[in-house]
Protein backbone atom coordinates (compact mmCIF):
# COMPACT_ATOMS: atom_id res chain seq x y z
CA UNK A 1 0.00 0.00 0.00
CA UNK A 2 1.07 3.28 -0.85
CA UNK A 3 1.83 5.92 1.41
CA UNK A 4 -0.63 8.55 2.44
CA UNK A 5 -0.40 11.94 -0.21
CA UNK A 6 -1.16 15.81 0.22
CA UNK A 7 -4.93 15.45 -1.04
CA UNK A 8 -5.83 12.02 1.18
CA UNK A 9 -7.65 15.00 3.89
CA UNK A 10 -10.52 16.44 2.16
CA UNK A 11 -11.30 19.09 5.11
CA UNK A 12 -11.52 19.48 8.77
CA UNK A 13 -14.76 17.54 10.17
CA UNK A 14 -15.58 18.94 12.95
CA UNK A 15 -14.07 19.68 16.63
CA UNK A 16 -15.19 19.11 20.30
CA UNK A 17 -14.71 22.05 22.80
CA UNK A 18 -14.64 22.05 26.49
CA UNK A 19 -15.66 24.59 28.43
CA UNK A 20 -15.56 25.96 31.65
CA UNK A 21 -18.64 27.97 30.96
CA UNK A 22 -20.95 25.92 29.04
CA UNK A 23 -23.92 27.81 29.43
CA UNK A 24 -22.53 31.17 27.80
CA UNK A 25 -20.65 29.36 25.44
CA UNK A 26 -23.55 27.67 24.31
CA UNK A 27 -24.70 31.19 24.09
CA UNK A 28 -21.95 32.12 21.95
CA UNK A 29 -22.07 29.46 19.58
CA UNK A 30 -26.17 29.68 19.02
CA UNK A 31 -26.86 33.26 19.22
CA UNK A 32 -23.51 35.27 18.30
CA UNK A 33 -22.33 32.97 15.44
CA UNK A 34 -25.73 31.73 14.79
CA UNK A 35 -24.98 27.79 14.57
CA UNK A 36 -28.08 25.57 15.04
CA UNK A 37 -28.33 23.09 17.61
CA UNK A 38 -28.76 19.56 16.08
CA UNK A 39 -28.25 17.13 18.98
CA UNK A 40 -27.33 16.40 22.24
CA UNK A 41 -25.50 13.30 23.66
CA UNK A 42 -25.55 13.46 27.65
CA UNK A 43 -23.90 16.22 28.76
CA UNK A 44 -22.67 17.70 25.33
CA UNK A 45 -24.15 19.90 22.47
CA UNK A 46 -23.52 19.56 18.42
CA UNK A 47 -24.04 22.54 16.68
CA UNK A 48 -23.44 23.07 13.00
CA UNK A 49 -22.25 26.38 10.95
CA UNK A 50 -25.60 27.20 8.45
CA UNK A 51 -23.30 25.86 4.98
CA UNK A 52 -21.78 22.68 6.27
CA UNK A 53 -22.49 19.78 4.25
CA UNK A 54 -22.25 17.50 7.08
CA UNK A 55 -24.37 17.24 10.32
CA UNK A 56 -22.24 19.04 12.49
CA UNK A 57 -19.04 21.49 13.47
CA UNK A 58 -19.15 21.49 16.81
CA UNK A 59 -19.35 19.26 20.07
CA UNK A 60 -19.85 21.23 22.78
CA UNK A 61 -19.13 19.46 26.29
CA UNK A 62 -18.66 20.71 29.89
CA UNK A 63 -15.37 20.39 32.11
CA UNK A 64 -13.78 21.99 34.85
CA UNK A 65 -11.12 23.51 32.30
CA UNK A 66 -11.52 24.86 28.75
CA UNK A 67 -9.05 23.26 25.81
CA UNK A 68 -9.47 21.09 22.92
CA UNK A 69 -11.29 17.49 22.90
CA UNK A 70 -11.14 15.02 19.81
CA UNK A 71 -10.82 16.72 16.23
CA UNK A 72 -11.99 14.72 13.17
CA UNK A 73 -10.84 15.06 9.43
CA UNK A 74 -12.37 13.77 6.42
CA UNK A 75 -10.56 11.36 4.01
CA UNK A 76 -10.85 11.96 0.45
CA UNK A 77 -12.34 8.40 -0.27
CA UNK A 78 -12.36 5.16 1.39
CA UNK A 79 -9.29 4.18 0.44
CA UNK A 80 -7.35 7.14 1.24
CA UNK A 81 -8.32 6.49 4.59
CA UNK A 82 -6.89 3.05 4.24
CA UNK A 83 -4.41 4.79 3.21
CA UNK A 84 -3.79 7.24 6.20
CA UNK A 85 -4.65 4.20 8.85
CA UNK A 86 -1.69 2.04 7.70
CA UNK A 87 0.67 5.03 7.82
CA UNK A 88 -0.39 6.02 10.97
CA UNK A 89 -0.22 2.73 12.50
CA UNK A 90 3.35 2.32 10.89
CA UNK A 91 3.61 5.44 13.30
CA UNK A 92 3.04 3.71 16.27
CA UNK A 93 0.13 6.78 16.54
CA UNK A 94 -2.93 5.18 15.94
CA UNK A 95 -5.47 4.09 18.26
CA UNK A 96 -7.93 1.96 17.08
CA UNK A 97 -11.23 1.81 15.60
CA UNK A 98 -14.47 2.86 16.68
CA UNK A 99 -18.04 4.16 16.18
CA UNK A 100 -18.59 8.23 15.06
CA UNK A 101 -21.60 10.58 16.19
CA UNK A 102 -24.58 11.95 15.08
CA UNK A 103 -24.31 10.42 11.31
CA UNK A 104 -20.58 10.37 11.23
CA UNK A 105 -19.38 6.72 10.32
CA UNK A 106 -16.51 4.48 11.47
CA UNK A 107 -13.86 6.70 13.11
CA UNK A 108 -10.26 6.03 13.56
CA UNK A 109 -8.58 7.55 16.41
CA UNK A 110 -4.88 8.50 16.82
CA UNK A 111 -2.74 11.12 18.29
CA UNK A 112 -0.65 13.47 16.88
CA UNK A 113 3.48 13.61 18.55
CA UNK A 114 1.94 16.59 21.40
CA UNK A 115 -0.72 14.09 22.50
CA UNK A 116 -4.36 15.94 20.69
CA UNK A 117 -6.31 13.92 19.96
CA UNK A 118 -7.55 13.29 16.59
CA UNK A 119 -9.54 10.97 14.36
CA UNK A 120 -10.05 10.18 10.40
CA UNK A 121 -13.38 8.90 9.32
CA UNK A 122 -14.90 8.94 5.21
CA UNK A 123 -18.57 7.65 5.77
CA UNK A 124 -21.04 10.74 7.02
CA UNK A 125 -24.69 11.28 6.94
CA UNK A 126 -25.17 14.54 4.70
CA UNK A 127 -27.55 17.32 6.79
CA UNK A 128 -31.16 17.42 5.56
CA UNK A 129 -32.86 20.74 6.57
CA UNK A 130 -36.29 20.85 7.75
CA UNK A 131 -37.76 24.45 8.68
CA UNK A 132 -34.12 26.00 7.76
CA UNK A 133 -34.93 24.88 4.10
CA UNK A 134 -33.05 27.16 1.12
CA UNK A 135 -34.27 28.88 -1.83
CA UNK A 136 -31.20 28.19 -3.30
CA UNK A 137 -30.64 24.26 -3.17
CA UNK A 138 -27.01 24.56 -3.48
CA UNK A 139 -26.99 25.62 -0.03
CA UNK A 140 -26.69 23.39 3.01
CA UNK A 141 -29.22 25.17 4.75
CA UNK A 142 -30.77 28.86 5.04
CA UNK A 143 -28.69 31.87 5.49
CA UNK A 144 -28.85 32.37 9.00
CA UNK A 145 -29.32 36.41 8.39
CA UNK A 146 -28.24 36.81 12.56
CA UNK A 147 -25.09 37.47 14.35
CA UNK A 148 -21.82 36.48 12.76
CA UNK A 149 -23.49 34.12 10.33
CA UNK A 150 -20.54 31.41 10.54
CA UNK A 151 -20.40 30.00 7.57
CA UNK A 152 -18.24 26.78 8.02
CA UNK A 153 -15.67 25.58 10.48
CA UNK A 154 -12.16 26.92 8.61
CA UNK A 155 -9.10 25.92 10.65
CA UNK A 156 -7.62 24.68 13.76
CA UNK A 157 -4.37 25.56 15.46
CA UNK A 158 -2.50 23.63 17.94
CA UNK A 159 -0.28 24.76 20.35
CA UNK A 160 2.78 22.50 20.14
CA UNK A 161 5.90 21.70 22.35
CA UNK A 162 7.69 20.65 19.55
CA UNK A 163 6.47 22.62 16.49
CA UNK A 164 9.20 20.28 14.34
CA UNK A 165 7.66 16.87 15.65
CA UNK A 166 4.07 17.92 15.18
CA UNK A 167 5.10 19.15 11.66
CA UNK A 168 7.12 15.67 10.95
CA UNK A 169 4.48 13.55 12.01
CA UNK A 170 1.90 15.88 9.54
CA UNK A 171 4.38 15.75 6.79
CA UNK A 172 5.61 12.23 6.82
CA UNK A 173 2.55 10.62 8.12
CA UNK A 174 -0.62 12.01 7.05
CA UNK A 175 1.15 13.09 4.02
CA UNK A 176 0.18 16.75 4.21
CA UNK A 177 2.08 19.55 2.33
CA UNK A 178 3.57 22.19 3.97
CA UNK A 179 2.46 26.27 3.13
CA UNK A 180 4.26 28.85 5.24
CA UNK A 181 6.63 28.89 7.92
CA UNK A 182 8.19 30.52 10.97
CA UNK A 183 12.05 29.75 12.00
CA UNK A 184 14.02 31.89 14.28
CA UNK A 185 17.12 32.95 14.52
CA UNK A 186 18.55 29.91 16.28
CA UNK A 187 16.99 27.33 14.04
CA UNK A 188 13.94 26.06 15.86
CA UNK A 189 10.33 26.59 13.73
CA UNK A 190 8.13 28.81 15.43
CA UNK A 191 5.06 27.73 13.42
CA UNK A 192 4.04 25.84 10.53
CA UNK A 193 1.03 25.90 8.55
CA UNK A 194 -0.61 23.15 6.24
CA UNK A 195 -3.28 22.32 4.14
CA UNK A 196 -5.47 19.80 2.66
CA UNK A 197 -6.60 20.51 -0.57
CA UNK A 198 -6.14 24.07 -2.54
CA UNK A 199 -6.32 26.48 0.38
CA UNK A 200 -4.05 27.48 2.09
CA UNK A 201 -4.24 26.06 5.20
CA UNK A 202 -6.33 23.80 7.47
CA UNK A 203 -3.87 22.87 10.03
CA UNK A 204 -1.51 25.17 11.82
CA UNK A 205 1.06 24.02 14.73
CA UNK A 206 2.19 27.06 16.87
CA UNK A 207 5.51 26.59 19.59
CA UNK A 208 3.55 26.31 23.49
CA UNK A 209 5.98 28.84 25.17
CA UNK A 210 5.08 26.95 28.40
CA UNK A 211 6.34 23.76 27.59
CA UNK A 212 3.15 22.26 27.49
CA UNK A 213 1.61 19.30 25.30
CA UNK A 214 -1.69 19.00 24.66
CA UNK A 215 -2.73 22.65 24.19
CA UNK A 216 -5.25 24.43 21.88
CA UNK A 217 -4.12 28.15 20.02
CA UNK A 218 -7.65 28.37 18.39
CA UNK A 219 -10.06 27.70 15.98
CA UNK A 220 -11.45 29.68 13.26
CA UNK A 221 -14.62 29.95 11.55
CA UNK A 222 -15.16 31.36 7.80
CA UNK A 223 -18.09 34.42 6.89
CA UNK A 224 -18.42 35.46 3.76
CA UNK A 225 -16.77 38.62 3.56
CA UNK A 226 -14.13 40.53 5.07
CA UNK A 227 -17.37 43.03 5.86
CA UNK A 228 -18.80 40.29 7.99
CA UNK A 229 -15.78 40.07 10.38
CA UNK A 230 -15.91 44.36 11.00
CA UNK A 231 -19.51 43.76 11.84
CA UNK A 232 -18.41 40.55 13.96
CA UNK A 233 -16.43 42.91 15.82
CA UNK A 234 -18.94 45.32 16.47
CA UNK A 235 -21.54 42.24 17.26
CA UNK A 236 -18.73 41.28 20.28
CA UNK A 237 -18.26 45.25 21.49
CA UNK A 238 -21.95 44.94 22.24
CA UNK A 239 -22.13 41.99 23.95
CA UNK A 240 -19.18 42.03 26.12
CA UNK A 241 -17.20 39.03 24.15
CA UNK A 242 -12.90 39.97 24.86
CA UNK A 243 -11.43 41.16 21.34
CA UNK A 244 -8.16 40.20 21.74
CA UNK A 245 -6.59 41.24 18.19
CA UNK A 246 -8.25 42.66 14.92
CA UNK A 247 -9.69 43.34 12.71
CA UNK A 248 -6.66 43.17 10.74
CA UNK A 249 -4.57 41.37 8.05
CA UNK A 250 -2.33 38.63 8.34
CA UNK A 251 0.84 38.92 6.54
CA UNK A 252 0.94 35.15 6.61
CA UNK A 253 -1.45 33.76 4.01
CA UNK A 254 -2.59 37.28 3.68
CA UNK A 255 -5.79 36.43 5.98
CA UNK A 256 -8.10 39.06 7.25
CA UNK A 257 -8.78 38.04 11.04
CA UNK A 258 -10.67 39.11 14.18
CA UNK A 259 -9.30 37.05 17.13
CA UNK A 260 -12.11 36.75 20.45
CA UNK A 261 -11.84 34.64 23.54
CA UNK A 262 -15.27 32.88 24.00
CA UNK A 263 -17.08 32.94 27.40
CA UNK A 264 -14.89 29.65 28.11
CA UNK A 265 -11.21 31.15 27.44
CA UNK A 266 -11.14 29.27 24.10
CA UNK A 267 -9.44 31.65 21.35
CA UNK A 268 -11.84 31.51 18.47
CA UNK A 269 -10.49 33.22 14.73
CA UNK A 270 -12.74 34.63 12.20
CA UNK A 271 -11.17 34.43 8.94
CA UNK A 272 -11.44 35.65 5.27
CA UNK A 273 -8.38 34.41 2.91
CA UNK A 274 -10.14 35.80 0.01
CA UNK A 275 -9.52 34.67 -3.32
CA UNK A 276 -6.18 33.25 -2.40
CA UNK A 277 -5.85 29.49 -3.14
CA UNK A 278 -2.95 27.70 -3.52
CA UNK A 279 -3.04 25.70 -6.90
CA UNK A 280 0.62 25.57 -8.16
CA UNK A 281 1.11 21.67 -7.70
CA UNK A 282 5.05 22.43 -7.17
CA UNK A 283 4.40 25.18 -4.18
CA UNK A 284 7.38 25.65 -2.36
CA UNK A 285 6.92 26.77 1.28
CA UNK A 286 7.20 30.38 2.35
CA UNK A 287 10.23 30.63 5.19
CA UNK A 288 9.33 33.35 7.10
CA UNK A 289 12.61 35.25 9.14
CA UNK A 290 12.53 36.17 12.49
CA UNK A 291 13.38 39.73 11.49
CA UNK A 292 10.62 39.79 9.21
CA UNK A 293 8.01 38.95 11.73
CA UNK A 294 9.09 41.57 14.17
CA UNK A 295 7.72 43.80 11.18
CA UNK A 296 4.28 42.61 12.65
CA UNK A 297 0.98 41.78 10.70
CA UNK A 298 0.73 42.87 6.92
CA UNK A 299 -0.42 46.51 7.37
CA UNK A 300 2.41 46.78 10.48
CA UNK A 301 0.13 46.11 13.40
CA UNK A 302 2.25 44.54 15.69
CA UNK A 303 1.54 40.50 16.60
CA UNK A 304 -0.41 41.03 20.33
CA UNK A 305 1.86 39.49 23.48
CA UNK A 306 -1.43 37.06 24.68
CA UNK A 307 -1.23 35.57 21.15
CA UNK A 308 1.89 33.93 22.56
CA UNK A 309 1.02 32.78 25.81
CA UNK A 310 -2.59 32.44 26.05
CA UNK A 311 -3.94 28.90 25.24
CA UNK A 312 -6.69 26.46 26.65
CA UNK A 313 -6.20 24.67 28.95
CA UNK A 314 -4.90 27.54 30.94
CA UNK A 315 -1.68 26.45 32.38
CA UNK A 316 -0.92 27.30 36.22
CA UNK A 317 1.78 29.64 37.46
Amino acid sequence: MTKPGPRDIAHLGNVELFTDKFDESLWFFNDLLAMREVARTGDSVYLRTWDDYENWSIKLTPRDQSGVGEVQYRASSPEALDRLVASIEAAGRGLGWGEGEHGVGRVYRFTDPDGHPQALYYDTEWYQATDDKPALKNQASRFPGHGVNARRLDHINYLGASVEDNAAFARDVLGLEDTELIQLDNGKIAAHWFHFQNKSYDLVYSADHTGSNGRLHHIAFAPDTREDILKAADIFLENGIHIESGPHKHAINQTFFLYVWEPGGNRIEFANAGARLILAPDWKPIVWTEAERKKGQAWGMQTISTFHTHGTPPVKD
